[in-house]
């Protein structure tokens, strides 16, 4: 058995300051437990505030200190986020207590070519998370975790230690303090009073007079830690839909203060997706706003459709940046919830050193996608066939939905023949005519090639007879003109341009 242990020692402050927005981060920030700081951060210790201090005497060292009460659900959701990300590396996966997730990776060291390798893509896919990381590697969980707490390595986010053997970690266990275990730290005056301040101090002793002082669990814990008792854990299994909800510490007055705590939620997500081996579709952010004079606001809805399933955060943020851009809060935002049920099971596409067609089409559907999220799906068409074979009829705008390598959906008639153009005038322009050559701009055209008789369109009252030619202008560039079949009567103009070539 290997196991590796997370542990987060700053769990509970970093899922506060995730609610904050960014210039709030930079001030002294304390959380309270029973009236008491229990937690600090860089800021608040600058100004002299420790852990145990009254509210009073915190807030007189500091006097713009931001102070909220410790939240176990909110340190819950944090952790779980974490399990997730860690899911994607194996499938065993449990929570250890509040602050330490623990992984069983012995079965997946082949697949990630060794432990190095998955130990890196561990830390990689926590680190969005943004929670700094405490690492350790032993063969029992309860040990794992031990090391972690105690000796998580010179860098939070490399690799810690690895002990490869039972021996090993009895022996790197013997000088660890008493209050690293549970009961150790419950009893630590009694066991500190009668000098037994290590492991191997507690192991020396009596086990049956341990027993009857202090309960069996401190010699307990121990033994699971190196592997003397069996350790049974639960593991942790991924929801099938995707729920998650922040509360935020402020009102948020406008949508740039909702996309930073978004920011935490999609960053949730995509650790779930990654677990799941499927890429997100759509998903949908809700905003609960604050009651406006004692009568209550509906929640607004942002409803994300990509085009193409994806699994970048950054990209998930900035399309919900574009719509984010076109809402007008009604109220200021308390709440935020992102709930994601519809995903496609594909694999990331992989990395590539020369643009190719596949790369080349998900970087239009990128493009077409922040339009939509920018300008509304209504605002943003493309152009499929029709089966007919007058121009201005073989084709109709659509929204421009769905992936771009799609193609249009399946129609009767087949695609535009190449060697029609693109674009069309919205209406045949006439065109003046000198010795039986049509002008454009007071100049003749050119005839390259033609004519194309296209006859059609007698069921609708609009028919058409005409002779298409391509010409070219004098500056060498390509137009469509038709010439109509049926002469008119005096003064009509028989030619016209209905498209130039790009």
């Amino acid at each position: 058995m290997l196991w590796l242990a997370l542990h987060l020692p700053l769990l509970s402050l970093e899922a506060f300051c995730a609610t904050l927005t960014p210039e709030q981060r930079l001030r002294p920030a304390v959380l309270l437990t029973e009236h008491r700081v229990s937690h600090v951060n860089t800021a608040a210790a600058e100004c002299g505030i420790r852990p145990g201090m009254k509210r009073a005497t915190a807030l007189a060292l500091a006097g713009e200190l931001l102070i909220a009460e410790s939240d176990a659900a909110r340190d819950a959701a944090a952790l779980q986020a974490v399990a997730h990300a860690a899911l994607a590396c194996t499938p065993a996966v449990t929570l250890h207590d509040e602050q330490t997730v623990l992984l069983d990776v012995q079965a997946s060291l082949r697949l990630f070519h060794g432990l190095p390798a998955l130990w890196r893509r561990l830390l990689t896919s926590v680190a969005p998370l943004g929670h700094r990381v405490h690492s350790a590697a032993a063969p029992t969980a309860l040990g794992a975790a031990l090391l972690a707490h105690w000796q998580p390595g010179s860098e939070a986010v490399t690799p810690g230690p690895h002990v490869a053997t039972l021996r090993a970690l009895q022996d790197r266990l013997d000088s660890a303090p008493v209050w690293l275990l549970g009961p150790g730290r419950e009893h630590g005056d009694a066991l500190q009073g009668m000098g037994l301040h290590t492991l191997s101090d507690l192991r020396q002793l009596p086990r049956s007079g341990l027993a009857r002082r202090f309960g069996e669990d401190l010699m307990g814990e121990l033994d699971r830690a190196l592997g003397l008792q069996p350790d049974p854990r639960v593991w942790t299994l991924l929801p099938a839909v995707f729920e998650s909800r922040l509360e935020l510490y402020a009102r948020a007055e406008n949508t740039d203060q909702v996309l930073d705590g978004a920011a935490v939620l999609l960053a949730r997500l995509v650790a779930w997706a990654q677990a799941r081996r499927v890429r997100v579709a759509c998903f949908t952010l809700a905003m609960q706003h604050e009651d406006h004079r004692h009568a209550a606001v509906p929640a607004t809805e942002l409803r994300i459709e990509l085009a193409e399933p994806a699994l970048d955060a950054g990209h998930l943020q900035l399309l919900l940046r574009e719509r984010l851009g076109r809402v007008e809060l009604v109220a200021p935002t308390l709440e935020l919830r992102l709930h994601c049920r519809h995903t496609v099971a594909a694999a990331a596409p992989n990395g590539e050193l020369f643009p190719t067609r596949s790369s080349e089409a998900e970087g239009l559907t990128r493009l077409l996608e922040r339009l939509r999220a920018r300008l509304g799906d209504a605002q943003v068409q493309r152009l499929v066939a029709v089966a007919d074979h007058r121009p201005e009829c073989a084709s109709r705008s659509v929204p421009a939905h769905g992936a771009i390598a799609a193609g249009p959906p399946r129609m009767s008639a087949s695609a535009l023949p190449l060697h029609r153009p693109a674009w069309l005038l919205p209406e045949p322009l006439p065109l003046a005519a000198r010795a039986a050559l049509p002008l454009l701009q007071g100049r003749p055209l050119q005839l390259l090639s033609g004519p194309e008789r296209i006859e059609s369109g007698w069921w609708d009252s609009q028919p058409v007879a005409r002779d298409y030619f391509i010409a070219q202008t004098d500056d060498g560039s390509l137009v469509w003109i038709y010439r109509a079949r049926v002469p008119g009567s005096a003064g009509d103009v028989d030619w016209h341009l209905q498209g130039r070539f790009a």
